[in-house]
C-alpha cells in the first residue's frame, strides 16, 4: 500500500515514524513534509492547503490511504474532496470538523448534548462582550470563535484584561475573520489533561491519556503557545476518571455528531480540565494533538496504519488496543521570541550525538542547508524519551535536550513535573 501524509510538522514526523513501522506500507510520501520526515519519507513539495494538487497527487500515485495531520485542510474540506473521488482518506469532512472550527459550534453542540463544559457567552459585537464583561465574575476566559493555532484563548484575571482581549481579537483583529465571534466562559479551576479517540462515525476507541503544556514558561506562566511539550500517560486521569470521560464525554459527542448528521470519522481530541466536580470539556480538536502525539504514538503497540484503515471502513469495534506499559515524554525546543516574532536561519548542533534507542527526535521547524540543519520555525525540534517511568523518560529527555544546542534556544524545564505529583506528592511537596 501507498500512504500519503498531509503536513508538515511534529506530528507529521512522528505519524511518518510510526507509519513506516507498518508492513502493509510499501511506499511513503508526506506533503510537503520536512527534513526529519524526509529520512523516513519521500517529501512532496504540495502545500497541506492544495486540496486539488493533492486529490490529483493521490490519483496519480494510487494512494492507498492518506493522513491529514493539521486542522486547516480538514476545516477546508480535504476530506470531502478525497472521498468524492473515491480515496480512503483518515480524518473527519468539512462539517464534522466544526468541532474545531468554530468554539460557538462546539459550546452549542456539548450544550445540546449535556457534556460537562463551562458556562459560557457568544458575542458577535465587541460593545456587547464589554458590556457584558463589566458585570462578569472574574476570571474569565476569551477565545476566539474560529482556528487561532492554538493561540486564540485569554485568560483573563481582571476587567482591564478582559477587555484588552476583546479589543486584540475583535477591533485588532490579530486572528483575522477568526475573531469575528468571541465566546466568554468561566474559568475552570483544576488540572489539564487530553483525551484522544480514533472514532469511525458510530464506533470508537480512547487512546491512552496524555497532559499538554501550553503556556511558554515554567509553572505554567506566560502567553499560550502550540504546546511546549507533553507526556503520556497522564496520573491524573485514574481509571474511574477514564471511563468517566468516555461515558460523559466521548460516547454522547460521537453519538450526538451521528444523530446531527454529520457523523465523526478520525481523531476526536477533548481537552480536559478534571475540577473537584469531575471532568470539563475546555475545547475539541478534530486530529492528533502536537505535541501529544509524539508522547502516545510511540507508546503505541498497534500498527497505526491497520486502526486507520479500520477507521475509514467502520470496523473499530473489531479493534482492541495495547499500549507500552512505559512513560514517554516529550520535550519541545523553540526558537528565541516564540510565540511572538520568532528567530530562523540558526545552525542546530549535537542531533548526531543522540545514540539512545528509546529516544526520539521528531522535527517540527528545520530546514536542511547544505550538511547543516538548520532552524525554521518557531517550535523546532520535539525531543521524545520512554523510560520505565515517568522520573526516568524524563531524564533521558532531558539528557537528549541538552546535547543538541542552536543560539537562543528556549525549552522548558518541568515537562512531566505535574505526573510527579500525583506519584509522589509527599517527596514533591518536600522539594517544593
Amino acid at each position: 500500500m501507498k500512504v500519503l501524509i498531509v503536513g508538515s510538522g511534529g506530528r507529521e514526523h512522528v505519524l511518518a515514524w510510526k507509519i513506516r513501522q507498518s508492513p502493509l506500507v510499501k511506499e511513503l510520501y508526506c506533503a510537503p513534509g520536512n527534513d526529519g520526515i524526509a529520512e523516513v519519507a519521500q517529501c512532496v513539495d504540495i502545500q497541506a492547503d492544495d486540496i486539488e494538487g493533492l486529490v490529483r497527487f493521490a490519483k496519480d500515485k494510487h494512494i492507498g490511504l492518506t493522513v491529514v495531520g493539521p486542522e486547516g485542510p480538514l476545516v477546508a474540506g480535504m476530506v470531502d474532496a478525497f472521498e468524492e473521488e473515491g480515496l480512503k482518506i483518515f480524518g473527519p469532512k468539512r462539517q464534522a470538523a466544526q468541532l474545531e472550527a468554530s468554539k460557538v459550534f462546539a459550546k452549542e453542540f456539548m450544550q445540546t448534548y449535556n457534556i460537562p463544559t463551562a458556562s459560557f457567552k457568544i458575542f458577535d459585537r465587541a460593545e456587547d462582550a464589554r458590556d457584558f464583561l463589566a458585570i462578569a465574575p472574574f476570571p474569565v476566559v476569551v477565545k476566539a470563535d474560529g482556528l487561532a493555532a492554538g493561540k486564540g484563548v485569554m485568560i483573563c484575571n481582571d476587567l482591564k484584561e478582559a477587555k484588552e482581549a476583546v479589543k486584540q481579537i475583535m477591533d485588532q483583529k490579530i486572528f483575522k475573520e477568526a475573531g469575528a465571534r468571541v465566546v466568554i466562559e468561566e474559568c475552570l479551576v483544576g488540572e489539564e489533561a487530553s483525551i484522544l479517540a480514533i472514532c469511525d462515525g458510530k464506533n470508537y476507541i480512547i487512546l491512552d491519556s496524555s497532559q499538554d503544556h501550553k503556556r511558554i514558561f515554567d509553572d505554567d506562566l506566560g502567553p499560550n503557545t502550540g504546546g511546549m511539550g507533553a507526556y503520556s500517560p497522564a496520573p491524573v486521569i485514574t481509571e474511574e476518571l477514564f471511563r468517566k470521560i468516555g461515558i460523559q464525554i466521548i460516547d454522547p459527542a460521537i453519538r450526538g455528531m451521528y444523530k446531527e448528521g454529520i457523523p465523526f470519522k478520525g481523531v476526536l481530541y477533548a481537552g480536559l480540565m478534571i475540577t473537584d466536580e469531575g471532568p470539563f470539556v475546555l475545547e475539541f480538536n478534530v486530529r492528533l494533538g502536537d505535541p501529544e502525539s509524539q508522547a502516545i504514538l510511540p507508546r503505541m503497540r498497534n500498527d497505526l496504519v491497520e486502526v486507520m484503515l479500520a477507521s475509514c471502513e467502520g470496523r473499530l469495534d473489531k479493534v482492541k488496543m495495547e499500549w507500552d506499559k512505559r512513560s514517554c515524554v516529550c520535550v519541545v525546543m523553540s526558537s528565541g521570541g516564540y510565540p511572538g516574532k520568532h528567530e530562523t536561519g540558526k545552525e542546530i548542533t549535537g542531533l548526531n550525538k543522540i545514540h539512545d534507542k528509546n529516544t526520539m527526535i521528531f522535527h517540527a521547524g528545520t530546514k536542511k542547508t547544505g550538511d547543516k540543519i538548520m532552524t525554521a520555525g518557531g517550535r523546532v525540534l520535539g525531543v521524545t524519551s520512554l523510560g520505565d517511568n515517568i522520573e526516568k523518560a524524563m531524564e533521558r529527555a532531558y539528557h537528549a535536550v541538552e546535547t543538541i544546542k542552536f543560539d537562543r534556544c528556549f525549552f522548558r524545564r518541568d515537562i512531566g513535573a505535574k505526573a510527579l505529583k500525583h506519584i509522589h506528592p509527599v517527596s514533591h511537596a518536600a522539594r517544593r
